[in-house]
């Protein structure tokens, strides 16, 4: 169940993150223009329908839509959501939340169906019109059924906590968000309940509570506080970074370690969000949006006018009653805490996080191009899954490119940021070589173990699936260019700059017709941004971005520097020049990443005098 919910939460979590600016946007709109605002302006008040209204409900249907089937599954999200927003009455961001996944998933299937069944030429019109009938029916969907559902749904939940409300029982609710928090519940929680109720509220009467009952940093201030003020040694020490973390910077993740340490202190953030939520009810405050991250400072921006004071007091009753409570607890309790124990909870935080996506199935190697050092990466991690009886897709692609159902982005260290920004949901894993990362092993031991842990769980099962199968060379059809000529292999090349060494490569692609002119220069301009010297004495220069409409035909040459060409810090007695378009070169490059693997391979590669042996070995399927 924890993981059914954590999966849910982090589906929630894709659909909203990614707009919370445009809820930021709507509370501010909200806290100055409405009557109860800062600044009450009739005029500039009336944005704050249409967006709760059309807006941020479409935002969300689109991303659902995307996360599970693209920019194509984006679209019908919309189309969907469009169709829930008319067919209800109040804003629909829990509808939008149900339909857009759904909608990526029918365009996903409906793809799939039609795979290898169109005739040629046709495949824009079976695309738009399959398509456009499915987000018909879609939007039917929703507007007869989803929209009204969910509006009753609404009224239910609403009523039910307008009654606890009004029984001043709404504190007790801490008892389910604080633990909750600390097992990584929080966002289905925060976004599938809380945010819809919240919006609810704001609509009604210019305010919500619900924004503040998983959101307000004073719980886990104050169990920071007692470490800080009780601890010994080194978790006393790191306290005072974490509470600057939690409370500035909003990032709640930071204390559950602290609690893991020692599950008592559950009693100290129960105690003190219970607390917190009495005073704000005590005062009658609320927020106009979500605060995210849940700040200090957030918290303070979504108040609206005669309402910070008390949002203050809440935050500091609650830091006051979980200080009290944990420095409690700390005294009493005689264990010593270490390093040690906060690292084992740290890594608790880790497995929770990770035990949320359940059996990994999709793997992908990403680069600047996706044609090239991820290719070669994906073959070894694929021949090391083989190897185990792991059934994982492992897939190559470039950083924009990575398919939002990838569960583990593997990339190099320099462009891990890029791939975190292109696919947040994922597991990121940083290389430095794309031959022999110490990494694919690990990765393997761990789906193995996952996979020995729960068999019954839809984990891998005996026989892997290889995204990109190697073929065996075959001769080229009459009128198609071989993709490794033997006249683009040339041997015992002389000691020269890697400069050189590229143009040299680019010079072979454009004389064999693979290439234009302009892509020797993009294949300089790629080694200039990042090296692509990828372990084991192999370089392979290509070009990326604008530099892939460049290429005419799919072609690879190879350069032996027996005395090897400086890359950086490191020497390739191998340098590779790639054009790829599509997946023709993957076979080579497979056969690569295998062969390379072996230093023994490497240097009898470096000191052949036989064009036939480089070419038997990097074509044959053996």
């Amino acid at each position: 169940m924890k993981t059914t919910i954590q999966k849910t939460g982090r589906l929630l979590s894709g659909m909203v993150m990614p707009n919370i600016a445009a809820f930021i946007a709507w509370g501010f709109l909200t806290a100055f223009f409405i009557p109860t605002g800062w600044w009450p302006n009739e005029n500039l008040a009336k944005m704050v329908g249409p967006i709760i209204t059309y807006l941020l409900p479409l935002l969300i249907g689109f991303k659902g839509g995307e996360i599970v089937g693209g920019n194509r599954g984006g679209v019908l999200g919309a189309v969907a959501t469009t169709g829930v927003i008319v067919g209800g009455s109040i804003p629909m961001l829990m509808g939008a939340m149900i339909v857009g996944p759904i909608a990526g998933l029918a365009i996903k299937k409906t793809d799939a169906f039609f795979v290898g069944k169109v005739p040629a030429g046709f495949e824009m019109l079976v695309n738009n019109f399959s398509a456009g009938i499915l987000g018909m029916l879609l939007a039917i969907g929703g507007f007869l059924g989803v929209g009204p559902v969910v509006e009753s749904l609404n009224a239910l939940l609403a009523g039910g906590l307008e009654r606890i409300v009004a029984a001043n029982l709404l504190p007790l609710a801490s008892v389910i968000i604080e633990p909750a928090k600390v097992l990584f519940l929080n966002n289905a929680i925060n976004h599938g309940i809380l945010g819809p109720l919240g919006i609810q509220g704001v609509q009604e009467t210019g305010k919500s509570i619900f924004f503040l009952l998983e959101t307000n940093p004073g719980p886990g201030l104050g169990v920071l506080l007692a470490y800080w003020m009780f601890a010994k040694g080194s978790i006393r020490q790191s306290a005072p970074g974490a509470i600057i973390i939690h409370f500035l910077g909003g990032i709640h993740e930071i204390y559950f370690p602290y609690i893991l340490m020692k599950p008592k202190l559950l009693l100290a953030v129960i105690a003190g969000g219970a607390t917190g939520v009495f005073t704000f009810s005590l005062f009658g405050v609320g927020l106009v949006a979500t605060p995210s991250p849940g700040s200090i400072f957030a918290l303070m921006a979504m108040a609206p006018r005669g309402n910070l004071l008390g949002v203050i007091l809440g935050v500091a009753s609650a830091t006051a009653v979980s200080f009290l409570v944990g420095s409690v607890i700390l005294k009493m309790d005689k264990t010593l805490v270490s390093e040690q124990d906060l690292d084992m909870a740290r890594q608790e935080i880790k497995d929770m996080k990770q035990s949320g996506r359940g059996p990994v199935k999709k793997i992908v190697f990403a680069c600047d191009a996706g044609m090239g050092s991820s290719a070669m990466g994906a073959s070894k991690l694929r021949n090391k899954l083989k190897a185990r009886g792991l059934t994982v897709e492992v897939v190559n692609e470039a950083i924009e490119n990575i398919p939002k159902d990838a569960q583990v982005v593997i990339v190099h260290k320099n462009l891990l940021q890029r791939a975190k920004e292109s696919s947040p949901l994922a597991e990121h894993i940083p290389i430095e070589d794309f031959l022999n990362a110490p990494a694919y092993d690990a990765l393997v031991e761990r789906l193995a173990a996952a996979k020995e842990a729960a068999p019954a769980q839809g984990a891998p099962s005996a026989e892997p699936v290889e995204a990109a199968p190697a073929k065996a060379a075959e001769a080229p059809a009459e009128g198609k260019v071989e993709v490794l000529q033997k006249k683009n292999i040339l041997l015992n090349l002389p000691p020269m700059e890697k400069e050189e060494a590229i143009r040299m490569a680019g010079r072979l692609l454009v004389d064999s017709g693979y290439v234009e002119e302009s892509y020797i220069d993009a294949m300089l301009q790629r080694e200039a941004d990042l090296t692509t010297y990828i372990g084991n004495g192999v370089a392979i220069p290509h070009g990326v971005g604008e530099a892939k409409k460049k290429i005419l035909k799919t072609g690879i040459c190879i350069l032996q520097f027996p005395q090897g060409v400086k890359f950086e810090d490191d020497l390739a007695y191998v340098v590779i020049g790639i054009a790829g378009i599509g997946n023709e070169h993957i076979s080579i490059l497979a056969n690569l990443a295998t062969v390379m693997e072996k230093m023994e391979t490497v240097e009898k590669v470096r000191t052949t005098d036989s064009v036939d042996y480089i070419h038997d070995l990097f074509t044959s399927n053996k």
